[in-house]
């Protein structure tokens, strides 16, 4: 603890991490008001009556915020602009222009990150239009009329515009990736709420000392895992020959190239669950038909076929997004390229095949670790025999790993500055 506070001393020391920490804070704080402006013409009392009390909601509310619950201008959160990073990273893979683009560096990505931006406002703007429609027949509008829906569906839209503006801002010229921070931020803010929630049902007699114990037991441990996980990496060596370059002679070391046992970090985890809150949010709002009744009775969160299906498409995400952002081919490339190679492995091709072997199996660890912490909620209500447990494996995995990636990040400027000024 004392080293944490020595490191946070440290940081604020240096005027530009200073800097930076504060415009992330400055950031978040905008987020957190917005999360308490309420969308005009909407009665909320009746809104949270229509939306229940379900777990796909709960956690919903969580990520956002409690900014769905109070049906704020931040109501759908940041999960337009994840649907649509997703979709656009697929299309990458099957579309020639697009891979052309993702190829072509940091221009590229600039011009698929902007083809994001409009695709996520078109996303939101659907899903406005969808909701504001729905509420107008649910009787949740206090005037219901063609004003009421344009004023809900321009706020809605802008609001998930402006948080993706926040978080890009966050990315550029904070700290952490804005994203995940705004997802962290929210979790967090409900973390007491849900606390609160935990020791009203202890003084009510609905759970027992000893459910809470073992609850906070389980949270440490799962805590320790993604820890060590997040951690966790293998280290292929790698050998480079001695060059001599007129009078000097480099290379001659031997290093080694660290694969991380999870590579897509909290990446996949998000992915999955905003891919399966769109139809199961669609099929609340149509309650009452025949197709929402059999999707929420067979394919509602937390029932077997939602738990199956949300740990198959973790692990698909986990490859998918490891492969994306780590191609062995390129790794082996550069390898060659300055003179390296792995022992007993050909340098080039089989250097490539051996690494995404390697890659291969490691990732199954990290992802199958993935997708157990993130259907925990089930294993926990089973334990404890606490319900709505909205804060369990999928948000400590998300709060756990954009913490360490952000404490990273500080510890990576505080470093820079320490060998300048020894070098100085």
């Amino acid at each position: 603890m004392a080293t944490i506070l020595d490191g946070l001393k440290g940081a604020f020391k240096v005027s530009e991490l200073r800097n930076k920490i504060l415009f992330t804070l400055a950031m978040i704080f905008i987020f957190r008001l917005g999360t308490h402006v309420p969308v005009p013409g909407v009665d909320v009392a009746k809104f949270q009556e229509l939306i229940g009390q379900g777990m796909l909601f709960g956690f919903f509310d969580v990520i956002s915020g409690g900014a769905f619950k109070s049906f704020s201008v931040f109501a759908m959160s940041i999960v337009p602009y994840i649907n649509a990073s997703i979709i656009m990273q697929l299309l990458t893979v099957v579309i020639p222009h697009l891979e052309k683009l993702a190829k072509e560096g940091e221009e590229g990505r600039k011009k698929i990150s902007q083809y994001t931006r409009y695709f996520t406002v078109v996303l939101a703007f659907l899903q406005a239009i969808g909701m504001s429609a729905v509420m107008g027949r649910s009787g949740t509008l206090h005037n219901p009329g063609f004003t009421s829906y344009v004023v809900i569906v321009i706020t809605l839209t802008a609001g998930t515009a402006l948080l993706m503006w926040i978080g890009e801002q966050i990315t550029e010229y904070g700290i952490g990736n804005g994203i995940s921070l705004l997802i962290f931020a929210g979790i967090v803010s409900r973390l007491p709420a849900g606390i609160n929630n935990l020791i009203m049902q202890l003084q009510a007699g609905t759970i027992n000392i000893l459910s809470l114990l073992i609850l906070v037991v389980i949270g440490a441990l799962v805590i320790a895992a993604v820890v060590a996980v997040q951690e966790g990496q293998r280290r292929i060596p790698v050998q480079y020959a001695k060059r001599v370059v007129g009078r000097r002679v480099y290379g001659g070391q031997t290093t080694h190239l660290p694969l991380k046992v999870n590579q897509a970090g909290v990446i996949p985890v998000i992915f999955a669950s905003s891919l399966l809150m769109f139809p199961a949010q669609i099929a609340q709002w149509f309650q009452g038909s025949a197709v929402a009744d059999f999707f929420t009775r067979y394919f509602g969160w937390g029932t077997a076929a939602h738990t199956v299906a949300y740990a198959l498409l973790i692990i698909g995400f986990t490859y998918f997004y490891t492969a994306v952002i780590m191609n062995p081919v390129d790794v082996a490339e550069n390898i060659k390229k300055y003179g390296g190679f792995i022992p007993g492995i050909r340098p080039g091709r089989p250097t490539a095949e051996y690494i995404a072997r390697v890659m291969n199996r490691i990732t199954l660890a990290g992802a199958v670790f993935l997708a157990l912490i993130a259907i925990l909620p089930n294993f926990i209500l089973l334990a404890t025999r606490i319900p709505n447990i909205y804060f369990g494996g999928t948000a400590l995995l998300i709060v756990v790993g954009v913490a360490l990636d952000t404490m990273k990040q500080i510890e990576s400027h505080l470093l820079m500055r320490s060998y300048q000024g020894f070098i100085k």
